[in-house]
């Protein structure tokens, strides 16, 4: 009698043990999905369910889960969210959940795609080992972001994968990542000769450019409104396109004559900007280079710039003064005094 009663509680408790285990994840209904790699594995499309939190199931129809695509437009009251460690991939999926606060990324997924997390409400972001690819946008525009760790398989950052990120200060990169590194929360390559993202959030206002640094990413200080003051050191070679977008603060800049191109939107809408030094090695000015720099009134042109490589990139007629026959290397005023109409300049 004793063994039949251990024999049935054994049978209950693994009943129980069954029925729980099966609760785990949400019901295959709550999600629209489509085969992929000819019907060995499934992609989920849309989330048709209505909870705030979500665990998405394993396997749908006998298939597992490796794919998630845009399958929460919106977010609706979306908080939490559980993927299954048979996922590798996830794309646009939660672009503007902004009620969305917690997420655990599985050891699976491997690729972070573009506009997964745009404008949400996370907080801290920790990216596992097992990713290799962070898309563009993949985390842009999320106001509550203060911290990210970038684990150590990460071979390729997008363009502004973490931009327009308000509270971000810090972003911390594993020691035994071979592509990238970190230094006082801010990204470079590994070799630090690139500085791809300074955090937006970053209360500083005057920041130094490490020696080690060659080349100055696209749109790599876009933002970055707290920043009065920025040294670029004789190491640096190249300015990306946007690098310093906006940074409307920033009161004036010298460019160093180790530098010898400037790309296009560069130095745009840096509506503080007063004064500008261009070092004798640049040869090339991106389009719309200092476009908008509304308070700009002295420009310092140190070397040679043709035709060819000399954008529209300042109002007025500076460019034309430089290329004409008493034009060339110099220092050029702005004599009209309206900020809205300035065209005029003088070459001092």
């Amino acid at each position: 009698m004793k063994n039949k009663k251990t024999i049935l509680t054994f049978v209950l408790m693994t009943v129980i043990t069954i029925t729980v285990c099966a609760q785990q994840y949400d019901p295959e209904s709550d999600f629209k999905a489509e085969p992929m790699d000819g019907g060995k594995s499934a992609k989920i499309t849309k989330y048709v369910g209505s909870k705030g939190v979500v665990r998405i199931p394993p396997k749908i129809q006998g298939l597992p889960v490796t794919h998630i695509g845009s399958a929460f437009p919106s977010g609706g009251n979306l908080i939490s969210v559980t993927i299954p460690n048979s996922v590798t991939d996830i794309s646009g999926t939660f672009w503007g959940c902004t009620n969305l606060t917690n997420i655990t990324i599985p050891n699976s997924v491997t690729n972070i795609g573009k506009n997964t997390f745009t404008n949400t409400g996370l907080t801290s972001v920790t990216i596992p080992n097992s990713v290799t690819h962070i898309d563009e946008a993949a985390f842009y525009y999320n106001k509550q972001l203060t911290s990210v760790i970038i684990g150590s398989g990460v071979t390729k950052i997008g363009i502004e994968a973490f931009g327009d990120c308000d509270n971000l200060t810090t972003i911390n990169v594993d020691s035994g990542n071979v592509a990238y590194s970190s230094q006082d929360g801010v990204l470079y390559n590994k070799n630090k000769t690139t500085l791809v993202a300074y955090p937006k959030g970053k209360t500083a206002v005057s920041f130094t450019i490490p020696n080690s640094v060659t080349s100055i990413g696209d749109y790599a200080f876009e933002k970055c409104t707290n920043l009065t003051n920025i040294i670029i050191p004789n190491s640096v070679q190249s300015i990306g396109g946007g690098a310093f977008v906006k940074c409307t603060s920033l009161s004036s800049i010298i460019i160093p004559d180790s530098v010898t191109s400037i790309e296009g939107w560069a130095f745009k809408s840096c509506t503080s900007l007063t004064s500008v030094t261009i070092g004798s090695g640049v040869t090339s000015i991106g389009m719309e280079a200092f476009e908008e720099c509304t308070s700009l009134t002295s420009v310092t042109i140190k070397g040679i710039i043709t035709l060819s490589n000399f954008s529209y990139t300042f109002k007025g007629n500076l460019r034309s003064m430089y290329l004409s026959s008493t034009g060339g290397p110099g220092t050029y005023i702005r004599i009209e005094k309206s900020k809205i109409a300035f065209t005029e300049w003088t070459k001092q």
